[in-house]
């Protein structure tokens, strides 16, 4: 009973800092003209994203890792779970991949990233970020085409031997399925990142370089120089540090679990490695905004407002007593 609240806790409140600091970014930018870039999109568009998984997926997880991998709700249900899990943990992915080529092109040419990152493009990258993802979860797994015999998985469902034992909701799969399934949503993107952050780190010290040779004179401001570099430099390398503790352990599980010919139920090294990647989903609202001085600021004033809302139904309170 102990062990099951303790898990209960954890589980709950994992979800809650999940689906609260996601909104708190989307109302961040809605609410702060400071924030109203075309480059924060990519920003809200993660927000949404992360904030559909904690509504939608993180609870019948939960409900799932309390009844020891049994899932109660039956198979039609359990292939909708399936596929909004993979079609949001892969749009969240791509959209981690897409402010990274924004960021890019911010930092390499700044003066032409307005003519290049016009709203059209923006809105065209969503839209295919949300269409490959669509694809790759509720498409082809409703078509059967991650099985091994190209069936529609999970609807044998309703048996009195299976209703007695109880049944898994397992996500199956075929070897070409999870090979191009793990390269393409995570290894491709992941190099992609890798290179795109180390070309970022690479002109963020010319840059600085540059300036620092024609302003020797200014110590102070070379030393300023300095130190905006080191702090850009330890915010990429903690944003794909994250990317990478997150999301590497649970595909490159899923990738050796996927070349086997059977697939084995749930187990204890399955949930751990599954919600460290659902982890990704609570630090992206820390470590994409929470080093931005204008989210600062938002967050700021959005706690701010509440408190003062707090303070003036208190007093309006105290008066209605009065």
């Amino acid at each position: 009973m102990i062990t099951t609240a303790l898990r209960w806790l954890i589980l709950v409140s994992f979800i809650i800092l999940t689906v609260g600091g996601n909104v708190l970014v989307c109302l961040a930018v809605g609410m702060s003209r400071g924030l109203w870039r075309l480059g924060n999109c990519f920003v809200v568009s993660l927000a949404v994203t992360d904030l559909l998984l904690g509504l939608l997926v993180l609870p019948l997880s939960a409900t799932v890792e309390l009844r020891s991998g049994k899932w109660p709700f039956g198979g039609a249900l359990c292939n909708i779970y399936i596929s909004l899990d993979v079609m949001l943990c892969t749009a969240s992915i791509l959209t981690l991949l897409a402010i990274g080529v924004d960021r890019y092109l911010a930092i390499s040419a700044p003066l032409s990233h307005s003519r290049r990152v016009t709203p059209l493009r923006v809105t065209l990258a969503i839209t295919t970020i949300w269409a490959v993802s669509l694809v790759v979860s509720f498409l082809s797994i409703h078509l059967g085409w991650n099985t091994a015999d190209y069936r529609v998985q999970n609807l044998d469902w309703g048996m009195e031997e299976d209703e007695k034992e109880g049944r898994y909701c397992q996500f199956e799969w075929n070897n070409n399925y999870i090979l191009i399934y793990a390269f393409g949503t995570f290894y491709l993107p992941l190099m992609i990142m890798c290179g795109l952050y180390l070309c970022i780190f690479r002109v963020a010290r010319e840059q600085a370089r540059r300036i620092r040779a024609t302003i020797p004179s200014f110590a102070r401001t070379a030393t300023a120089v300095v130190a905006r570099e080191h702090k850009a430099t330890v915010t990429l390398a903690a944003v794909l540090g994250a990317f990478v503790i997150c999301w590497f352990p649970y595909f490159t599980y899923l990738t050796y679990i996927g070349m086997k010919e059977k697939t084995n139920p749930p187990n204890t090294l399955h949930s751990v490695v599954l919600w460290l990647g659902y982890f990704n989903s609570t630090l992206n609202p820390i470590l994409y905004p929470a080093f931005n001085r204008d989210f600062r600021r938002a967050y700021r004033g959005l706690l701010r407002c509440k408190r003062l809302n707090r303070r003036k139904l208190h007093l309006n309170g105290v008066s209605v007593n009065k």
